[in-house]
């Protein structure tokens, strides 16, 4: 949810930046949806006229996070609602957040309402209850967690510049991890901590890179005309699913575009897409959403007007 040199501003309640062109309308028709890798087969879990985003999966495989309206939601696999994820302070939540790999802590980015356009990040247990906040600076988009837990990774700016930080998760000083002009986005852990995946629009053109998680040997990942955002690694490391736009949206993730889901193999380097074209972008995948297992994962399509 960054754009380069960009004030932030309030959209519909949830924290978003005012340069996200298409932006979602109220009555959008929102679908929460499961694809299994192997068969391609989509599953459609809760279909409203409501605009929800960015389904995280829990750790122990029982139900999905998604946002909406400032809020969290927990969604059963049946697309039962189990209702909001409630905080003892008044906090806006936008659309990265994630459940950490014990599967006893939420992460969230989020502001006081009275915060206009601003992101903190925060930890809450799963349940829901008392935040913790964790940046002393904004605006910070959340993206990544350790598997031990110890590390949040977040896009933030800072001297008008947009750059991948990591942070204790119980606090501390951030540390810059990357310093390329352009917008560097969505860094993410996999499953093992030795590789951080992230999207860079430093040649000008969006594409995912990765790195090591002091910011080292970076490489790039993709290559072609699409672009590419939201690298998010299978529990196995051996795939990276994201979202490709298929035209030039120059460095912004807006909602309302076609675009298509696509799986990396991690050795190969080969790349085959996960769904046909469809309407989306903003919200459908922008955070960790695998199952467990690996075998598949959540993503949000919204109905075009």
């Amino acid at each position: 949810m960054k754009v380069q040199a960009i004030i932030l501003g309030l959209i519909f309640g949830l924290v978003l930046p005012q340069t996200t062109i298409g932006q979602a309308p109220a009555n959008v028709v929102s679908t929460l949806e499961i694809l299994d890798i192997q068969t391609k087969a989509r599953t459609v879990v809760l279909q409203k006229k409501q605009h929800f985003e960015a389904p995280n999966w829990s750790r122990d495989g029982k139900f999905l996070v998604i946002n909406s309206n400032g809020t969290l939601l927990k969604v059963a696999l049946t697309g039962n609602e189990m209702g909001e994820i409630k905080f003892s302070e008044d906090l806006r939540c936008n659309n990265d957040h994630l459940i950490s790999f014990d599967n006893k802590t939420l992460i969230i980015s989020a502001a006081p309402p009275t915060v206009s356009g601003q992101s903190f990040i925060y930890t809450v247990p799963i349940e829901g209850g008392k935040p913790q906040r964790v940046t002393p600076q904004t605006p910070s988009y959340l993206h990544g967690i350790s598997p031990d837990g110890k590390t949040l990774l977040y896009c933030a700016e800072r001297n008008k510049e947009w750059d991948v930080y990591s942070v204790p998760t119980t606090g501390g000083p951030e540390t810059r991890l990357t310093n390329a002009a352009g917008l560097d986005d969505g860094p993410e852990f996999d499953y093992a901590g030795k590789w951080i995946y992230f999207n860079s629009h430093r040649t000008g053109r969006m594409h995912l890179h990765r790195m090591k998680p002091d910011g080292s040997q970076t490489e790039q990942l993709t290559n072609d005309a699409l672009d590419n955002w939201f690298g998010h690694p299978s529990p196995d490391g051996k795939f990276l699913v994201y979202i490709a736009y298929l035209e030039d949206q120059k460095g912004k993730h807006p909602f309302g575009k076609d675009v298509k889901l696509r799986l990396m193999n991690l050795k190969t380097r080969q790349i085959s897409d996960l769904t046909e074209v469809f309407y989306g972008g903003q919200g459908t995948i922008n955070v960790p959403s695998w199952s467990p297992d690996g075998k598949k994962i959540a993503f949000v399509s919204y109905q075009r007007p």
